[in-house]
């Protein structure tokens, strides 16, 4: 089974946007898929419920990863996790036990720099990562292109020692996708074919890991 986990221990920067959309493209690329909500706030598992209103569409198995042990149904091809905010120290070591990919989402302002610079310092001593047992990249999230933060953010990220694979746009496409419990991948395409082509390099890593 495939392991792949979003997390940050800032708050806001865009785990469940990431974990969502994931899981809707592996299944509706056949996969059978489920999708761990470690966060109190329940937001990944909200989307499912909202998912339920529409037919046609794949399933995905949704687990309340606060309050039950992760254990997908027999059969799940991919395990996504979203990871709560605050995860810190030996916490780190913990919930990277069985995680393959890790995908770390960063916003394009001064705090978030400074706070994914300490969390990336802790991830790196982590044992799985120093082994190379987890892999680990970065998505900038919200981003507003041609703006002067942005390519602060483009210079800060070119400089760490962990692949910067892409940045998503601040688009109202992802809120829209949010409130349906859908993935952008199943909204038209001639709504959301910019927002689509940024997500090449994340799904690229993620078959070529």
């Amino acid at each position: 089974m495939r392991t792949i986990m979003l997390m940050n221990a800032k708050g806001g920067c865009g785990k469940t946007t990431l974990a969502t959309n994931i899981a809707t493209w592996f299944a509706d690329e056949g996969a059978t898929v489920a999708l761990a909500d470690f966060d109190p706030q329940g937001s990944s598992l909200d989307w499912l419920e909202a998912r339920k209103d529409y037919e046609g569409i794949p399933d995905i198995q949704g687990i309340d990863a606060t309050r039950n042990p992760v254990r997908p149904a027999r059969g799940t091809d991919i395990l996504i996790m979203d990871a709560p905010a605050g995860t810190h120290g030996s916490e780190i070591n913990s919930m990277l036990k069985r995680v393959q990919s890790l995908i770390v989402p960063v916003l394009p302002s001064p705090i978030d720099m400074r706070a994914c610079s300490r969390f990336l310092e802790e991830l790196l001593r982590s044992g799985r990562v120093s082994r190379q047992q987890t892999q680990i990249a970065i998505v900038a999230n919200r981003v507003r292109e041609n703006t002067l933060i942005y390519r602060q953010l483009e210079e800060y990220l070119a400089h760490l020692n962990v692949p910067f694979l892409t940045h998503l746009r601040e688009s109202q496409n992802y809120i829209r996708a949010a409130e349906r419990g859908l993935g952008i991948f199943e909204m038209a395409p001639s709504m959301v074919w910019q927002d689509e082509e940024l997500w090449d390099p994340i799904l690229a890593w993620l078959e070529n890991q």
